[in-house]
């Protein structure tokens, strides 16, 4: 226990806060610590130029931002070399990129992987790249194939940070896995912060979170009624992720805000207070 205490207060003085650029973001967002990590998800709708023009505002405010690049959004080398170059002008030093589940390219690159070849080549790109990785598969690709691709993005990336996931014991088994095919990235474990349930699981649904879905799916408007007005908080996620872990690889806690800052900065804090003691 004294092992899940420590790596609690580590993983939460390190984590990161995912925001989404939609209205009332930057009020939510300034509401964090001063200096937090914040990174910007690359929406479909609203394209790359939204996730930059967000990150550009919020680094303007001190916080060390992070844009998300999806592959599928980039038309071209020369559109990647445009964004790259206002990526160096605004001091950027860190990208997260995506493959993107829409459906169609808008361009060449269809794949993170491919797009990374391309940066990994530009010489004022971000020092640091993190990938995406998915300890309860992908809807969309075979876990073979997400295996490989981590494998192969290894040598040009520098971390990765897991979706949503709530069963420790599918991120320890996965975990295990990646490095035992010889993955040695840093991970940030991905956690969704403290939101009310019935939000929580209409995203989870949304985005695909675990073989449960089904089932949510299909009681969907029971599961809601019952529990609109109850808060969730990731404590006892994280107290199981801490107890199962001792991969001293894992840099931290990769928070998912879903633009809920100020409740979660304050369940932060309380958290802190509440480990130290």
């Amino acid at each position: 226990m004294e092992y899940a205490v420590a790596a609690i207060t580590n993983m939460l003085k390190s984590a990161r806060f995912e925001v989404i650029p939609m209205k009332g973001v930057i009020e939510e967002a300034v509401t964090l610590p001063a200096g937090s990590v914040i990174t910007v998800t690359a929406s479909p709708r609203k394209g790359i130029e939204a996730t930059i023009m967000l990150s550009e505002e919020l680094a303007a405010r001190g916080f060390r931002v992070v844009p998300h690049l999806t592959a599928r959004q980039v038309r071209d080398k020369s559109h990647l070399l445009d964004i790259v170059d206002r990526l160096s002008a605004g001091g950027f030093k860190d990208v997260f990129i995506i493959g993107g589940d829409i459906t169609e390219p808008v361009g060449t690159y269809d794949s993170s992987s491919a797009l990374i070849a391309d940066m990994v080549e530009m010489g004022n790109r971000p020092r640091r790249i993190g990938v995406a990785a998915y300890p309860e598969g992908h809807p969309l690709i075979n876990r073979e194939v997400l295996m490989r691709a981590l494998k192969d993005k290894q040598p040009f990336v520098n971390y990765m940070v897991t979706q949503i996931c709530f069963d420790a014991q599918t991120i320890g088994k996965w975990l295990a896995d990646v490095r035992a095919n010889g993955i040695t990235l840093p991970v940030y474990i991905g956690i969704p912060g403290i939101l009310k349930r019935s939000r929580l699981l209409e995203i989870s649904l949304k985005v695909g979170v675990g073989d449960s879905t089904r089932f949510l799916k299909n009681h969907w408007g029971m599961i809601a009624r019952i529990l609109q007005n109850d808060l969730y908080k990731p404590d006892d996620l994280m107290k199981k992720i801490t107890g199962l872990i001792k991969d001293r690889s894992v840099a931290g806690f990769h928070i998912y805000t879903f633009n809920q800052c100020l409740s979660i900065r304050k369940w932060r804090q309380r958290a802190l207070q509440r480990y130290r003691t």
